[in-house]
């Protein structure tokens, strides 16, 4: 408290005295001479004299202490013209930046005073144009004329800096005045007046690890070898002070967060001496082993640590990766282990750091070693067969029964083993895997392991056989070893050599003798050894053949060449020459194969220009003929279609027919349905005619019917038309008045459904007027869906009591 009263007190004398001083100067100016209306004489360059007009108005730019806060008005200065006689005839007048608001004018005695308190750091300075003007006319009395008001500074802004928090990074171990961060910091005061803005820097909290320049404010390190792994982060408080850092100056403060990076200055170091792992005999390449882990305090990738093996008996047996997420070394198995052999091994593991900075390399060396010792666990191990593979040989068309070869497996587990050998039996069996045979050429001795053929085998067909023979034990099934086996099929000389492909010649008309025109080769299907070289000749029979001759190449092919001169195709267009083809097997094998030679026309230089065979020189287009017989089809199949089409139209009758018009075929085209049950096959329209000629039984014509049969009342038809009815009415007095008369109404044939049916003939027509001995009473208790039949076919006396 006492020194901020200090503070108060100097800067309130500082204030009085310099605004006693700017009053005392501005008085001095403002009552200087009057204006003079001599000018002053001066000498310009090269003797030029210059003249120089006395202005009448006379002061220095006005100052105004910023931030005042008396109860008067602070008195800026005074305006006085040299004409002014103190009479009061002349005003004052003041414009520009603030006048009448922040500056007012006397204007009498054209004082001026500032009405509130100023901030410089809002405003350095005001642009005022003062004028005198006659009081009673406002006549301009002199022109007018600009000043300038300065508001003068004092400190009162406290520095301030850019950032509230700073955060900065150092390396650890960094040697002593090693730079960290600069921090600025501003002062909003004017720079060119006084110590208001001079600021100085100092350090509050962070020491003795850091220091801070006065002038620059940059942040240092204080200390050597300071360690990231025993403190990590430092807290910083810088201040900053005007005045240069004196008694009464405005300060500031801000916070710089200083973490130290992390350098690779520890080695990696195993928490214990020896590690005991184990593992078992029937663990796979690969397997997980155990686990070590060397620590080292450094982070990033100055912790990374690489382990590797470097000595031991396992060396051979194990590998040691990193596993980079938990920086620590996987021991694993690298070949297969046998307990039975070596029961415990031991490795020597070292951990080295990946990345080494030499500038500690003094100290010491950045690695570890350990010592693992691994112990072998006894395990129940499968059979193992004395080879990893197996391979055989056995001729083709070998006899079924022919041993192909014997594997064997033996028993790992030295223990059972022994066993078994005082027992003197066997532990394991043996069997052939059926997916791989799936044509069971093979089978094995489940005892002893002998492989043997079931069937002859074709070399051809296949030439190797792999099979998968499995060992599995006797008393423990789960227990089981599989081994591959190869079977290569011997090739034995059985198959004939044959062309190579299926030769056709051609030999111009006009060949000359021993011109060449073909050359064939032959294939065999035996193995090189009873196949190639081939043998080419002609059979004995036609050996002096005049016509061709055959020469061997030497080259397993053979030329075929022409003997004598000119063929004819008219007398002989194809020659068919046997060719015999041996090969070089034991015992050889031959066949005799035939080449088709056709006779063919060419020009002078052999080209081929026409043969027999048409498919090789007629011409792929269509000649003009053909093209014409083509239209000419199409046109008659339009013509056809249009013929087609009009007699269909033409059929389409009327609907009112003359009774002179015999209408059956009309009905029987358009209507027909068939003939009922009885028509399985096709249409006949004489069934539908007389469905009882089917039988043998025909109507005469000149015997009177037995029947008579008449239209029921009631059943009219109602008229639509009078020529409709006219017609139907004939037609149905006619097929009444005449039983025997074919059927050819529409209803008739429709209504019919063949001989033999249960329901007989639904037709109303017929059954209107029969005298059947059917009774249809039981349909009145049908209910009331059957009302209407009930009522159609009921008996005589129902009819007689309903009239």
């Amino acid at each position: 408290p006492k020194m901020k009263e200090d503070n108060c007190l100097h800067a309130a004398l500082i204030c009085l005295g310099m605004l006693y001083y700017s009053h005392a100067i501005t008085t001095e100016k403002l009552n200087h001479t009057r204006p003079s209306l001599h000018g002053h004489h001066e000498k310009g360059k090269e003797g030029q004299i210059l003249h120089r007009s006395k202005r009448g108005w006379v002061w220095n730019q006005f100052f105004v202490i910023e931030e005042y806060t008396g109860p008067d008005p602070v008195l800026v200065g005074r305006l006085h013209s040299d004409i002014d006689s103190g009479d009061g005839n002349i005003k004052y007048i003041l414009s520009g930046e603030g006048a009448g608001i922040i500056f007012v004018i006397d204007d009498k005695s054209g004082n001026i005073h500032a009405t509130k308190t100023l901030d410089r750091e809002e405003r350095a300075q005001y642009t005022l144009t003062a004028q005198a003007v006659d009081r009673n006319t406002n006549r301009p009395l002199e022109p007018p004329s600009e000043f300038i008001v300065k508001v003068q500074d004092i400190n009162d802004n406290p520095p301030e800096f850019l950032h509230e928090n700073y955060h900065a990074n150092v390396p650890e171990r960094s040697n002593v005045g090693t730079s960290v961060i600069q921090v600025t910091a501003s002062d909003a005061d004017d720079p060119t007046y006084g110590n208001s803005a001079k600021l100085v820097y100092s350090i509050l909290e962070g020491q003795p690890y850091f220091s801070v320049e006065a002038q620059t404010g940059i942040i240092r390190t204080a200390l050597p070898n300071m360690d990231r792994e025993a403190k990590e982060e430092y807290h910083v408080v810088i201040q900053a002070k005007d005045m240069g850092g004196h008694m009464g100056g405005l300060s500031g403060t801000t916070k710089v967060t200083i973490t130290l990076t992390d350098v690779n200055d520890n080695p990696p170091k195993f928490p214990q001496s020896v590690y005991q792992m184990s593992v078992s005999e029937a663990a796979v390449p690969g397997e997980e082993v155990g686990r070590v882990k060397a620590k080292d305090p450094d982070i990033g990738e100055n912790g990374l640590v690489a382990y590797s093996i470097i000595d031991g008996d396992g060396v051979d047996m194990f590998e040691i990766t990193t596993d980079y997420e938990t920086q620590e070394g996987v021991v694993k198995l690298k070949k297969l282990l046998d307990f039975e052999t070596k029961k415990s091994y031991s490795l020597k593991v070292e951990a080295a750091n990946v990345h080494i900075d030499p500038k500690f390399i003094s100290n010491g060396p950045f690695k570890d070693t350990v010592t693992v010792k691994i112990t072998v666990e006894d395990a129940d191990e499968p059979p193992v067969f004395l080879k990893p593979s197996y391979i055989f040989e056995v001729q083709e068309n070998a006899a079924s029964g022919t041993v192909v070869g014997k594997v064997h497996a033996k028993d790992p587990d030295a223990a059972f083993s022994c066993f078994s050998q005082l027992l003197d039996f066997e532990t394991k069996k043996y069997s052939i895997d059926r997916h791989t045979d799936l044509e069971r050429y093979f089978t094995i001795n489940a005892d002893d392991g002998n492989i043997k053929t079931i069937k002859a085998l074709d070399r051809e067909e296949i030439a190797w056989h792999n099979i998968s023979v499995f060992a599995v034990e006797v008393y423990k099934q789960h227990q089981e070893a599989k081994v591959p086996v190869a079977i290569k099929v011997v090739d034995v000389n059985d198959n004939a050599p044959k062309f190579a492909a299926a030769y056709e010649a051609f030999v111009c008309e006009n060949a000359r003798s021993n011109q060449q025109f073909i050359t064939i080769s032959a294939d065999d299907k035996d193995d090189s050894a009873n196949g190639p070289r081939f043998i080419f000749s002609l059979p004995p029979e036609i050996i002096h053949n005049p016509n061709f001759t055959l020469r061997d190449n030497r080259d397993n092919t053979a030329s075929v060449l022409v003997r004598r001169e000119g063929f004819s195709r008219q007398k002989q267009d194809l020659y068919l020459l046997p060719i015999v083809i041996s090969d070089g097997g034991l015992p050889p094998m031959s066949s005799t194969n035939t080449l088709t030679i056709r006779v063919c026309g060419c020009d002078s230089n052999g080209s081929l220009l026409s043969c027999n065979a048409e498919a090789y020189i007629l011409n792929a287009g269509l000649s003009t003929g053909a093209l014409i017989a083509i239209l000419a089809c199409i046109v008659i199949l339009l013509v056809i279609v249009v013929l087609f089409v009009t007699l269909k139209r033409q059929k389409k009758e009327p609907l009112i027919v003359f009774e002179e018009e015999d209408v059956r075929e009309n009905i029987i085209t358009y209507d027909d349905e068939g003939g009922g049950e009885e028509d399985t096959e096709a249409f006949d329209i004489a069934t539908l005619q007389n469905p009882d000629g089917i039988n043998g039984f025909i109507p005469r014509k000149d015997i009177k019917p037995e029947y008579q049969y008449m239209p029921r009342p009631g059943l009219r038809p109602a008229p639509n038309s009078v020529d409709v009815d006219d017609f139907i009415n004939t037609r149905i007095q006619e097929a009444d008045n005449d039983p025997t008369a074919p059927p050819y109404d529409s209803i008739q044939i429709y209504g019919y459904e063949g001989r033999g049916s249960v329901a007989g003939s639904l037709s109303s027509l017929e059954s209107a007027t029969t005298d059947s001995d059917l009774d249809y009473d039981y349909l009145q208790n049908w209910g009331p869906r059957f009302k209407k039949l009930a009522d159609l076919y009921g008996s005589k006396d129902t009819f007689d009591d309903d009239s």
